[in-house]
């Protein structure tokens, strides 16, 4: 391969013994780096850009150190943190920061560095220096970055494996949305991922890199910290060329910083060719074992048995000691300089990824150890690494003086990334009710469709801010009249061949103001673009109305990011439809049964699962209007594909009345049927309202009065049950006209779902309470014949409230 050019030596503690820790395994061979030959290599500021290397990786050292050995720590329990990982990334982030950032781009780091993250941010003035000491402390400097609660400029919250690398794409994407076409068509920052290489062995980076809207993300810049070691060992088979090669064949330009300026140079002497292929070919492993070695061992490993074993045995004999230790953990990840160089190579019409070969550990005496993942340096370690280093173990927070150069350096860097203050724009106002009444036969599914376009109608102003997304599901979601009318997002216009054939009646036109984003089968893409929509407000003081549509039953599969990116601050609508054993025949595998409860465990979100189209209009519109803004949340609808006579849901025709019930839904249920000197309560939720409705007038034919209570969101009635108990401040007025202390009845739940999600009903007023729900895996079958093997049809529900309201 063509290397970079050379860096000045490493700087070896003086007098230090040959190194004993491990280094990386040997590189794959891979595509050629960019020269680091240049202005660059010889300028002054090197040196100043060293020490601040320096200073950096001291610091972040401290930081943990400090944490875990400084700190009181009263309860014994472990703090930990990642002084290896953090020392991979040192020479990167320098770089990066004092170099080439800018204060449009972004940068999400990988999990384990954040301190280098929070040192650098101390040096350039955007932290101060009393939260170092604070590092996984209460309120106190994060595990990982952290937008939310870090004090110190975060740009993306990582810390779930892999999600920080993909959240660059969705930030890409959602920037160019939130922004509109540009004059020049190209984008408006970088986004910056620093990812650790065990991070790509998550399918969900490759599902968002292979995304064919992808490879038109010029601003896309991903380095990967190719330290080829996990948390527990040393990586057998990296694979790097083949990993390239995926990225390349996606689109993606691919760059490979491999060897450092010592290796470089032993490879033009008389046999240096043949070391190169040696530890091209050398396993990752016995590449690690071979820099535990004193130099005579490394003598005596480093030739190996091959055809030119003799040749690199006579190179390295005449190589001295304290060089060659040196020389073979030399990466060229750690080369200032080429890492100046290949930053200077991004292309901007097509993403980057760049292969930076590194050191876990660099520099710290437990570098290259296959467990140093967690590995913490003793006080004697620390104290070393200060005096090779520069530090001051007594003044662990010290900064440069700011007339010297490191000083100048960072002085300016901090001058130059600098960032307005966003000025948060208001979303626009939205209506509560858009005034329609359902009438016919409607599902609640099919409304979801029906109130956006009304929505067009009444407030275009607020629908202009609201973006739909799906994961090639549209049609089949009732979306398409909404994208026949906003159109489809793409960076670049695209003709709609199927513009003129009249038996097509989805028109995908795809142009850069359309409003609904496409993207392949892949839940996981679906809700980090959510959430990246969902933080616009935040991060650039544009607010969007994000609302993402999946299959119910693979909620599950897009839960986790989806969450991060509330935590992240991204608010959202997520859709799942159709939902529940309601699908009787798609068969058991697509019969979801636990997202009910979704809302009730889901910090940052509030669910509704509607029974009828006006339901879903009010509480859609009601989450539309919680996004955007500081206080806001995001939103969970659960929707359905049953046909329901929207006559049932008895719409109060005087308004007053209409907006009472509007509340009422929107707060969590509403009374649907009331009956004089009730002895039951049916309290039912969305698809299965009818069966409660059928199972009240049959249990009114054999005497029994029963009120039917219409539940559309569990979730907010536990927060006014805790909140009535004293725990929280959520509203709790809703108890009182859902479930008032005189109609305390006998209770009995019934969802399609898990009969759990309404059991804390019964503690309102300590009713004897039936659950009927779902707890088995779903049947193909008849409706009737499924809902009577899951025991939620009329007749089980019957029989629930003869038993509660006998043994009451």
């Amino acid at each position: 391969m063509n290397a970079p050019a050379p860096e000045h030596p490493p700087r070896p503690a003086p007098g230090a013994p040959a190194p004993s820790a491990p280094a990386p395994s040997a590189p794959a061979p891979s595509a050629p780096a960019p020269s680091a030959a240049g202005p660059f290599a010889a300028r002054p500021d090197l040196d100043a850009l060293r020490a601040v290397e320096d200073r950096v990786l001291w610091l972040s050292t401290a930081i943990v150190h400090h944490a875990n050995r400084v700190r009181p720590n009263p309860t014994g329990l472990k703090v930990g943190g990642h002084q290896a990982s953090s020392a991979s990334m040192v020479s990167i982030m320098t770089a990066l920061w004092l170099r080439h950032l800018r204060p449009q781009d972004r940068v999400s780091v990988k999990p384990h560095a954040s301190p280098v993250l929070h040192a650098l941010n101390y040096l350039l003035g955007a932290l101060d220096a009393a939260h170092l000491t604070t590092l996984r402390a209460f309120g106190g400097l994060q595990s990982y970055p952290s937008r939310a609660k870090d004090p110190d400029p975060v740009d993306y919250s990582t810390g779930s494996v892999g999600i920080g690398a993909t959240a660059t794409i969705w930030g890409a994407l959602a920037r160019r949305y939130a922004d509109g076409p540009r004059p020049d068509g190209g984008f408006a920052g970088r986004q910056y991922a620093l990812v650790g290489d065990a991070e790509l062995d998550e399918g969900a980076v490759w599902e968002a890199a292979l995304d064919p809207q992808v490879a038109h993300l010029g601003e896309l810049v991903w380095i990967v910290d190719l330290n080829r070691q996990s948390l527990d060992r040393v990586v057998p088979h990296t694979a790097a060329d083949r990993v390239q090669g995926m990225f390349a064949a996606a689109g993606w330009q691919v760059l490979t910083l491999k060897y450092g300026s010592l290796l470089e140079e032993l490879f033009t002497r008389p046999g240096g060719d043949a070391l190169r292929t040696r530890l091209d070919a050398m396993p990752n492993a016995e590449y690690q074992r071979l820099l535990r070695c004193t130099a005579d061992g490394i003598r005596g490993r480093l030739p190996g048995t091959g055809p030119d074993a003799a040749r690199i045995a006579a190179l390295v004999a005449g190589v001295d000691d304290t060089l060659l230790t040196e020389a073979v953990r030399n990466l060229a990840g750690h080369d200032l300089a080429a890492l100046d160089a290949a930053l200077a190579a991004v292309e901007d019409h097509r993403p980057t990824v760049i292969f930076a070969y590194t050191v876990k550990g660099h520099r710290l005496p437990t570098q290259g150890h296959p467990q140093n993942h967690s590995t913490l340096l003793t006080d004697a370690q620390v104290r070393e690494l200060a005096a090779r280093v520069g530090a001051d173990p007594d003044r662990p927070w010290e900064g440069f003086d700011p007339r010297s150069a490191p000083g100048v350096l960072c002085a300016a860097a901090a001058d130059r990334l600098r960032r307005p203050p966003v000025q948060l724009t208001p979303p626009p106002p939205l209506p509560a009710d858009l005034g329609r009444t359902p009438t016919g036969t409607a599902t609640t599914q099919a409304a979801l469709g029906r109130t956006l376009l009304d929505l067009t109608r009444a407030a275009p102003a607020a629908a202009a801010r609201v973006v739909t997304v799906s994961p090639d599901v549209s049609s089949s979601t009732n979306l398409g009249g909404w994208v026949n009318k906003v159109g489809v997002w793409s960076p670049a216009e695209r003709v709609d061949w199927f513009a003129d054939d009249a038996e097509t009646l989805l028109h995908w036109r795809e142009h850069p103001t359309g409003r609904h984003i496409e993207l392949g089968i892949a839940e996981t893409n679906l809700v980090g673009l959510l959430g990246e929509l969902g933080a616009t407000w935040s991060r650039w003081g544009h607010p969007l109305l994000p609302i993402g549509v999946l299959y119910d039953p693979f909620v599950h599969r897009a839960l986790e990011p989806w969450t991060f990116g509330i935590y992240a601050g991204g608010q959202s609508v997520l859709v799942g439809t159709p939902s529940g054993v309601t699908l009787a025949p798609e068969g058991g595998a697509h019969q979801s049964v636990t997202t009910p409860s979704l809302g009730l465990e889901q910090p940052g979100c509030t669910s509704w699962e509607p029974a009828f189209a006006i339901d879903v209009e009010w509480t859609l519109l009601a989450a539309l209007a919680g996004l955007g803004k500081p206080d806001g949340g995001s939103a969970y609808l659960r929707l359905s594909t049953r046909p329901v006579d929207q006559t049932l849901a008895r719409v109060p025709a005087d308004p007053a009345a209409r907006e009472r019930r509007r509340r009422q839904a929107v707060a969590g249920a509403y009374p649907l049927l009331r009956r004089e000197k009730p002895q039951v309560t049916l309290a039912a939720m969305g698809a299965v309202v009818p069966e409660a409705l059928a199972a009240a007038d049959r249990l009114e034919g054999i005497g029994i009065a029963a009120d039917v209570l219409c539940v559309t969101s569990p979730g907010l009635l536990f927060r006014a049950v805790r909140s009535r108990a004293g725990h929280g401040d959520a509203p709790n007025w809703i108890l009182d006209d859902a479930l008032p202390a005189s109609r305390a009845n006998p209770l009995v739940t019934v969802l399609d779902g898990h009969p759990h999600t309404l059991a804390f009903l019964g503690t309102v007023h300590g009713v004897p309470l039936r659950t009927l729900g779902v707890t088995a895996f779903g049947q193909s079958g008849a409706l009737d014949d499924v809902y009577r093997h899951h025991g939620i049809d009329a007749g089980s529900i019957v029989r629930a409230a003869l038993d509660v309201t006998q043994r009451a």
